[in-house]
């Protein structure tokens, strides 16, 4: 199949780009790395001892950053519906976030214990038409709340992607109802061209 414009612009920019450079000289798996080291670097999310779970994590740069600061002490489980190759204190569960049934396993690994942080880069396989990508990332920024509503502890932090478009406001508007603070990130490693931004509820009511 013939490449199109887009998709060897796209190459080059990733080829050339500072923070792919760097994942793949430090070891990270993505240079999404960057935008969860950046967050925590400012915010302290992350400490020893917490119990993280990472939604849509392959190919797995979140999880190696968490696993990395919790420095041996703390729990990481982790779910995608795509493969995602073993992280050293690492929990993978492989499925579909959306499904009743994918949730239920990933409940019963925790086993009724409560988590201290939720995580989440989840994007959707994006289709080009505005309504239904903006549509399609409010309703996993809407699931990644439901759960933190679930199992997060009182006090816990959610660090979720969003997109600003149809259903931003009402995200913004249910995470406000759940957290004492509810701020925005945008990281240096978001690319400028993205309309990417993290959306961090701090201190669960």
């Amino acid at each position: 199949m013939k490449r199109t414009r887009t998709s060897k612009a796209w190459m080059q920019e990733h080829v050339s780009d500072a923070f792919v450079k760097r994942a793949q000289k430090e070891g990270y798996r993505a240079r999404a790395a960057y935008k969860l080291m950046e967050i925590d670097d400012r915010d302290k999310l992350i400490k020893p001892g917490m119990t993280v779970v990472d939604l849509g994590s392959a190919p797995g740069s979140w999880s190696q950053v968490v696993a990395q600061r919790l420095k041996g002490s703390g729990k990481v489980f982790a779910l995608d519906i795509l493969e995602m190759a073993p992280i050293s204190g690492v929990d993978f569960l492989q499925g579909d976030f959306r499904e009743e049934s994918v949730l239920k396993q990933l409940e019963e690994k925790l086993s009724g214990q409560q988590v201290d942080l939720v995580i989440s880069d989840m994007a959707p396989n994006i289709s080009g038409i505005n309504v239904t990508d903006q549509a399609r990332v409010a309703h996993l920024v809407e699931l990644a709340l439901e759960f933190s509503r679930d199992w997060l502890k009182p006090g816990g932090c959610l660090l979720v992607k969003a997109f600003a478009g149809s259903g931003y406001e009402d995200n913004l508007k249910a995470m406000r109802a759940l957290f004492e603070q509810v701020t925005t990130r945008k990281p240096k490693a978001s690319r400028d061209r993205s309309s990417e931004t993290f959306l961090l509820g701090l201190n669960k009511h």
